[in-house]
């Protein structure tokens, strides 16, 4: 089922959100967030509402989207953390991360994506998930492991820096216990140790193939928690609500948390600015976001005194 749902990935890293520099201070994402969080809660109040993870973690980000309204539509602040991968801090600071943004929000926080590649060796993502399991339990009430597997070579990282980027450019392909021909690295065996208190994240491309084949890991390694994500760039692609449901469908047995993200090219401000599209770019208009979030939550969540839409209802765009 679906425990919760997540406005945007990593706002405040400038490769996942306005790359364009067309939102500086995050006003266009604040409103966005306010009215997405106000969609969501009029179709399904129980529902967690989480602010989508912030990278680099910093308080700085927080205090803003306080003064702009949005922390009043979410009930959780998420954050993400590699510390042995990209950010400039060691893995041994994880309490005082959690601390620092604890100290500027009264909010829940949770820890929606935190990994160890395996670029430089794969004895690193069995310490790093050993250590991160022993400094995140019990500190926060989620915690999700990024990743289950690793990104297909053939596939791009999100990211739009590539090649410029250096070893961190290639990092994005080893972040999985699992790898690209389906076999376990060592730090598969441990994870079982950790669950069900450490969840799975696990972004599945469009049609992805490895869905199925997820679940049964997902039940064998005993995850109760998992984090994925509902493209509203996707939903313009041919299929895509019968995509959602077999995606949301295999998960069902799962407490769900759904990332909703990704702006369509041609609804993007940077098009409407004579830029080109990205799926970074801020919405030309923010309510057509927060109409997909609702739309979605009426699918797959919707609440006590609705109706779910039948599997082959139309999606309105």
């Amino acid at each position: 089922m679906i425990e919760a749902v997540k406005f945007w990935n990593e706002p405040n890293n400038k490769s996942h959100w306005d790359f364009e520099n067309l939102d500086p201070e995050w006003r266009i994402f604040s409103e966005m967030v306010s009215l997405a969080g106000q969609a969501v809660a009029s179709e399904n109040p129980r529902l967690t509402r989480v602010l989508g993870g912030m990278s680099p973690i910093r308080q700085d980000f927080v205090q803003r989207m306080w003064a702009q309204g949005a922390l009043d539509h979410v009930e959780v602040v998420a954050v993400h953390g590699f510390p042995l991968d990209w950010n400039h801090w060691t893995i041994h600071e994880w309490p005082s991360m959690i601390a620092d943004i604890q100290a500027v929000t009264d909010k829940q926080i949770w820890v929606t994506e935190v990994g160890i590649s395996t670029f430089g060796a794969e004895e690193v993502q069995e310490f790093g998930l050993a250590k991160t399991a022993e400094l995140l339990i019990g500190r926060v009430p989620r915690i999700h492991w990024y990743s289950l597997y690793d990104l297909p070579k053939a596939w791009p990282a999100t990211t739009r820096h590539r090649e410029a980027e250096g070893s961190s450019y290639y990092r994005h392909f080893y972040m999985g216990l699992i790898r690209e021909d389906g076999s376990p690295k060592p730090a598969l065996k441990q994870f079982p140790l950790y669950a069900p208190e450490m969840g799975l994240c696990q972004w599945f491309h469009f049609e992805d193939h490895r869905l199925e084949d997820a679940v049964r890991w997902f039940r064998k390694l005993g995850v109760k928690h998992v984090r994925t994500g509902l493209s509203w760039a996707d939903s313009f692609r041919p299929n895509a609500l019968e995509w959602f449901d077999r995606q949301m469908t295999a998960l069902e047995e799962f407490d769900v948390t759904v990332t909703f993200c990704f702006t369509p090219e041609h609804r993007s401000l940077a098009v409407e600015r004579g830029l080109p599209g990205h799926h970074t770019s801020p919405p030309a208009q923010v309510e057509e976001f927060a109409e997909f979030c609702a739309q979605m939550v009426r699918r797959y969540a919707p609440g006590a005194t609705l109706h779910a839409e039948p599997a082959g209802a139309t999606f309105v765009s």
